[in-house]
């Protein structure tokens, strides 16, 4: 199968003196973002050869507490929706989403 189109996925970070994020930035031009500014992202790729995940995790210095449990628990509920699409499990993402449901009680978050 021949490549008939490339994307690119930019991420720029900008960082103190002790080599900790201060600025997080964001281009994906074919989703229609560019230099977009983020307090905290997690990137995580699959190693097929190692059989294991690498992860990327950052966040700014600035990045509030309470906003970074927001951000695991709507993150913890995309996982178990895309967990759904790669596998087809129902039972497995049912009980990824009672273990976010309970993630969210323990965390006191409002439903959104």
């Amino acid at each position: 199968m021949a490549i008939e189109h490339k994307s690119e996925i930019k991420i720029d970070i900008a960082l103190d003196e002790n080599r900790i994020p201060e600025q997080l930035k964001w281009t994906a031009k074919d989703g229609g973002v560019e230099d977009e500014e983020t307090k905290a992202m997690l990137l995580s790729v699959w190693d097929s050869k190692n059989k294991e995940s690498l992860r990327i995790d950052l966040w700014t210095k600035d990045m509030p507490v309470d906003e970074m449990k927001i951000f695991f628990h709507q993150t913890l509920m995309a996982m178990s929706d895309t967990f759904y699409r790669a596998t087809q499990d129902e039972k497995m993402s049912a009980t990824m989403k009672d273990f976010c449901d309970y993630f969210a009680e323990k965390l006191e978050l409002k439903r959104e």
